[in-house]
């Protein structure tokens, strides 16, 4: 169905639009005071009638949404029991890029409009993924850590150390999913003077992967060669556990995993196990496949794992630009002309 608008003759109204869970985006809501350089939802709140809410349990969704002819989520799941309920509902817009919480298919035949938010966070990550490698290979805050503990006004020497340290150029970097991230995970990976590898896909013909020497492999090649393999690829049913205890025992010990892409790519159980038996150097992780996890999940506490909170994409940079395009999308929604629609 089009745009939002008022019927011919009618003064001109705003539309009723819910956010679901906003605490994603930022805390902070409209006409609160917000703290210099994080995102507002002050633009969104001209354009329409907005209510935003921290979080929305399942049970909530459709008393808060009934009356909602635009709804925004993160998280929260829309199923097609639940857009079809939303008698009003027009548009959906996810602060995302993965659109797996809306159910696309019922969307469609509502008549309703579903927008994402590709490539907001696409830096951020990148950089979120050489703060992990960097961090395993460095050993930066577990040094700086030991000197505040007092062992390095212990040591006999100049240099004091809690353990080896690599060095990044002439490692190889293996990477599954060459898409907007991976390939600057890629340059980068090259400008640092490592050997780029990635697995064999459709498009590693284009013109765009033609920039950078990278190295086609087979996947499994691919997991026997990396010194360090980052995960950028989408998780489908295809690649759930794409990392299992087959492929990690492919892995050179002394090899480091990355993971900023979907939990459910690894094989948790499998990649802990790996860990503990000292079959893998290390790994770092910003995603797991239940968030957040429980407090005997087998990777938390695993040794030489990093795990960090799902907060690659989160920089206040990505969130800013996260919200420009929320609205802009919302905008584009209101005048009839929506962009960077994902209903089939």
């Amino acid at each position: 169905m089009g745009a939002v608008t008022a019927s011919s003759g009618a003064p001109s109204r705003r539309p009723r639009c819910v956010v679901l869970d906003g605490f994603t985006l930022t805390p902070h809501v409209p006409g609160a005071e917000t703290p210099p350089d994080e995102p507002t939802w002050n633009a969104l709140d001209a354009l329409v009638e907005l209510e935003v809410y921290g979080r929305t349990p399942p049970e909530l969704v459709l008393e808060r949404a009934g009356e909602a002819e635009l709804v925004l989520t993160n998280k929260v799941v829309l199923d097609g029991h639940t857009v079809g309920a939303l008698g009003r509902l027009r548009y959906v817009g996810v602060l995302a890029t993965g659109t797996n919480v809306v159910d696309l298919e019922v969307a469609r035949s509502a008549g309703v409009v579903v927008s994402n938010v590709p490539g907001y966070a696409s830096e951020s990550v990148v950089e979120h993924v050489f703060g992990l490698i960097l961090e395993l290979s460095l050993r930066i805050a577990e040094h700086a850590r030991a000197v505040r503990e007092g062992g390095w006004a212990r040591a006999p020497d100049f240099c004091f150390r809690v353990g080896t340290t690599r060095e990044l150029c002439g490692q190889s970097l293996g990477i599954v999913g060459m898409g907007a991230i991976g390939s600057r995970v890629a340059a980068v990976g090259h400008a640092l003077g490592m050997l780029v590898l990635a697995a064999e896909q459709a498009s590693m013909h284009e013109s765009k992967h033609r920039r950078l020497p990278v190295r086609w492999l087979p996947l499994d090649e691919l997991f026997a060669r990396a010194d360090i393999l980052s995960l950028h690829c989408p998780l489908r049913p295809e690649t759930e556990r794409l990392v299992d205890a087959r492929r990690l025992r492919l892995m050179k010990p002394s090899a480091l995993l990355i993971n900023t892409g979907r939990g459910g790519l690894v094989d948790e159980a499998a990649l802990s196990e790996a860990l503990r038996a000292r079959r893998l150097a290390g790994a770092g992780l910003d995603v797991l496949s239940a968030e957040p996890p429980s407090s005997d999940h087998p990777l938390v506490g695993a040794p030489n794992c990093l795990v960090t909170p799902h907060i690659a994409w989160a920089t206040t940079a990505a969130r800013t630009r996260l919200m420009a395009a929320v609205v802009q999308n919302v905008r584009a929604f209101l005048e009839g002309r929506p962009v960077n629609v994902v209903t089939p």
